[in-house]
């Protein structure tokens, strides 16, 4: 792979990963820094590595002798068994009248709360929860946009124990309550209208209907975003906040293992995993994502466009604990014209930048240039996740973003709250390879007899226990579908379900979900692989691949969603073949290619092969509430003609 950067001597010396080695003896400014050797010492010794990284980030809390407990069962090891901290208390480390968001919305309105005034809004919080008579390990909803009312809810249960789930107030009812039914809140925090893409969203009677369906909420509180809240449904935020004024905080201290967050798997394949984090695991594994492998430093201003219903917003708040300014954009990206983030990153001095491989893929081919019109120089970092970034998407961040920029293409997810592969500030960037495995991350790739490959396809696993493991899923009281949805396929190892190539680098590309991979005539193929292709042809706006069962065998079929005044003609239909053959290899080249006018994605922005995949099959696909664009199945069932 072409590498697209590569750090200066000095850049590399100033950077936190840099730091913490050299206390192990494992970087010199002499010498260039070694990652491969950083990271089979965090493997090999993972009592050294997962201390040190507590010390050096300076974790508030008790930390007791044991580091790991290993039972030879992966599922079932523990961290810091001893451990005693708050989660909240580590985020609120620092005090002060600098900004500890920045929060800016589509509109063009910012807010700005100060570290004393996020200390203070959070006491008021939690106090108010002791008030309704919540204890720990008690749960906390909130239907909220990217608001600093939603980092203050998380702080404030954190701070007495109770466990926070978030959704984002896009979602429909049926998958509001899918995800809140299971875990029973008994307060829950709303929204009564939301803004994106220009328009207000009145979503009022939407929070009255889920609110009959969660029969153990008792208390609900209103973040009313337009000023006229709703007292028939709750108490509103502000009256609540001001009825707690000058509560004192008192961060109740709690097991490494106590449970911090709910989340939720996508399901596209059924009802939505309820997924239950530890705080502690959580915290560690942020501090290092954040400091070693996107080298964020206190002071620093970070932004990661996101909704409260994806992992990545949860990795974003934790970016308090390393004394970093959080900048909220709440809205749509594109609004009016593509660059609103990058005018954010300029007008707010952002260090660090996390967007989706989508959205970068959608400027790109759109033409946009943000260097040409936004003064980006404080940026150090850019981060993409989502899904594969191209190795088109690499050269058009260098070329037409920054061109002295870590780009950090990470992958992991909400099942671990953290990374598998990520950055590496002090190596180079290659096109279409994420960097490195993350520190104190076993990472492999299997072939489907269980044994390690390299540049080879094969399953990304996981071979050692890591601290944010799940506690497990809610309601599975004998661990059995936890262990069956990682545990099961390899004993002995997490498989992550992700079909990814070891390149000779020691980087990884990400070819795609494995339970989505194309296999005709036994040959496995990852999506990812006909995507960046077929989407270098500049009719092409995006496309989805699956794969149909057909004469025994399983054959590619290719729909596109074309650009403006574009047509499927069969010239393109031979050029995009063509490229396939030539670029990939001839099992690459789709049996059937059409066009639709739009593709189904997760409320996150992924493209769901699986619901296409089923639909074209004339099988129901299952939970359409976890669908941004359910209406996009449609097209599929319409084009049906062209499949049999």
């Amino acid at each position: 792979m072409t590498v697209l950067w590569r750090p200066s001597h000095q850049r590399v010396r100033a950077t936190k990963l840099a730091d913490f080695l050299s206390s192990h003896g494992l970087y010199s400014s002499e010498h260039d820094l070694d990652y491969a050797s950083a990271h089979r010492w965090s493997i090999e010794e993972p009592e050294a590595f997962w201390r040190s990284l507590w010390r050096y980030t300076g974790v508030i809390g008790e930390a007791g002798e044991a580091v790991v407990a290993e039972t030879g069962d992966m599922p079932s090891a523990r961290f810091f068994p001893e451990a005693r901290l708050n989660f909240a208390e580590n985020l609120l480390r620092r005090r002060g009248d600098d900004d500890a968001i920045i929060a800016e919305s589509e509109s063009g309105e910012i807010r700005r709360l100060s570290w004393d005034q996020l200390h203070a809004d959070t006491a008021a919080f939690a106090s108010f929860l002791r008030a309704c008579g919540l204890a720990p390990g008690d749960r906390v909803a909130a239907i909220l946009p990217n608001v600093p009312e939603t980092v203050v809810a998380m702080l404030g249960s954190a701070s007495v124990g109770a466990v926070f789930s978030s959704v984002s107030p896009d979602f429909g009812a049926d998958g509001i309550v899918d995800r809140f039914g299971p875990i029973a809140p008994r307060v829950l925090v709303v929204c009564d209208s939301y803004d994106h893409g220009g328009k207000q969203y009145d979503v009022r009677a939407r929070m009255a209907d889920v609110l009959k369906r969660l029969p153990g909420v008792e208390q609900v509180v209103v973040v009313s975003a337009s000023g006229y809240g709703n007292p028939e449904l709750a108490l509103r935020w502000d009256d609540m906040l001001a009825a707690q004024r000058g509560a004192d905080h008192n961060f109740v201290q709690l097991p490494f293992d106590h449970p911090l967050y709910i989340v939720f798997s996508s399901g596209t394949t059924g009802l939505p995993k309820c997924i239950v984090h530890r705080a502690g695991g959580v915290l560690l594994q942020h501090l290092k994502e954040h400091q070693l492998h996107c080298d964020i430093h206190a002071g620093d201003r970070i932004c990661y466009y996101t909704t409260c219903g994806w992992m990545m917003w949860n990795w974003l708040v934790s970016g308090l604990a390393s004394a970093a300014t959080l900048c909220l954009y709440d809205g749509s990206p594109l609004s009016p014209d593509g660059l609103r983030l990058f005018e954010v990153s300029e007008r707010h001095d952002l260090s660090f930048l996390g967007l989706s491989a989508k959205l970068l893929d959608s400027l790109r081919k759109s033409g946009l240039r943000p260097a040409d019109c936004c003064d980006l120089a404080s940026l150090r970092t850019i981060a993409s996740t989502g899904s594969p970034l191209s190795a088109e998407g690499f050269r058009y961040v260098y070329d037409a973003v920054h061109t002295n920029v870590q780009l950090a293409s990470i992958s992991g997810g909400t099942d671990l709250l953290a990374c598998f592969v990520a950055g590496n500030p002090a190596g180079p960037v290659r096109a279409g390879e994420i960097a490195v495995p993350a520190l104190g991350m076993a990472v492999a790739v299997f072939g489907d007899d269980g044994e390690p490959v390299t540049e080879e396809a094969g399953e990304l696993v996981c071979e050692r226990a890591f601290p944010s493991q799940p506690l497990g899923f809610w309601d599975d009281p004998d661990g059995s579908r936890y262990r069956s949805a990682y545990f099961e396929q390899f004993p002995g190892a997490w498989c992550h379900g992700d079909l990814v190539i070891e390149t000779r680098h020691g980087g990884y590309i990400v070819l795609g979900r494995s339970d989505a991979v194309l296999n005709p005539g036994g040959v496995r193929i990852g999506t990812a692989e006909i995507y960046r292709q077929v989407e270098t042809f500049d009719e092409v706006q995006e496309c989805v691949a699956v794969g149909q069962s057909w004469d025994g065998d399983t054959r590619v079929v290719l729909f596109v969603v074309l650009r403006a005044s574009q047509h499927l003609t069969d010239e393109l239909e031979q050029q995009i073949c063509q490229r396939l053959r030539e670029r990939a290899s001839p099992r690459h080249v789709p049996a059937v290619i059409a066009a639709v006018p739009d593709i189904p994605r997760t409320r996150s922005g992924k493209i769901t092969e699986i619901a296409v995949r089923e639909t074209i099959h004339g099988r129901p696909v299952r939970n359409v509430q976890a669908l941004e664009n359910p209406e996009a199945l449609e097209h599929f069932r319409n084009r049906a003609d062209l499949l049999s």
